[in-house]
């Protein structure tokens, strides 16, 4: 990390902000390449500071994220990972129908089942392929991320603090991973970048969807009108 850092002052290291700002830069780009691309993106920190902020941010931004636990094989074995989905939709029906024939023993331990399992996957519920970008609060807490990643060749961003490796990491971004202030004011900057863009796309595709019925409906006047012109002109040629 001694690139990143701007000096060390009574033992603490202090990072080059103008390096983290370029950075920040950089990783918006990447990020809105991604959404352009429609390739989903995963924000994965499971560490008190961060958890509340990634489920929030990636939820307004409607991607996919990991906030309690990373589970071995997210990535590497998602075939597991959708069984494990398909397990809490099972439950979620038993519950929802009434848990008929089922004991209150039962019903409490499905119950205790289903929150287990709504607590560590609701994030990645609908996650049905790899993604494209991985962004990580911490990667010193999340090697299992990392390396998994790292092992798919899905590249990897993340908010990196001094006593972090950067090399694994593809898209750095050198921070205080420990404040809230800090972790918060960069995954919002990249998830308005993603809204900002999933918007600019969704008002292109709207407009051109308008050209087309536009063009479909001068289309459909010109069909209609050419018989009359033909006949007309046909007319108007007997008269003379």
């Amino acid at each position: 990390m001694k690139r990143f850092i701007f000096e060390e002052r009574n033992g603490l290291y202090i990072i080059d902000l103008a390096k983290t700002l370029q950075q920040i830069r950089s990783a918006v780009e990447v990020v809105k390449d991604m959404v352009a691309n429609y390739k989903a993106i995963l924000f994965v920190g499971t560490k008190k500071q961060a958890k509340a902020v990634v489920r929030e941010l990636a939820e307004a931004c409607g991607e996919f994220y990991v906030c309690e636990r990373w589970l071995g094989g997210m990535l590497t074995n998602l075939t597991t990972l959708r069984q494990s989905v398909k397990k809490l939709e099972k439950i979620e029906k038993r519950i929802a129908t009434g848990s008929e024939g089922l004991t209150k023993k039962e019903v409490s331990l499905l119950t205790k089942e289903q929150i287990k399992l709504e607590k560590n996957l609701s994030g990645v519920r609908g996650m049905r392929k790899p993604p494209g970008l991985v962004i990580i609060v911490d990667p010193s807490k999340e090697h299992l991320a990392v390396a998994e990643a790292n092992k798919l060749g899905i590249p990897v961003m993340a908010l990196v603090d001094t006593n972090c490796d950067p090399d694994p990491i593809q898209y750095v971004i050198a921070c205080n991973d420990d404040a809230l202030k800090s972790v918060k004011l960069i995954v919002q900057t990249l998830a308005q970048a993603i809204i900002e863009k999933k918007n600019e796309m969704r008002i292109a595709a709207g407009k051109g969807d308008e050209e087309e019925s536009r063009e479909d409906e001068e289309e459909e006047e010109e069909s209609f009108i050419r018989p009359y012109a033909e006949e007309n002109a046909g007319f108007r040629g007997e008269e003379e």
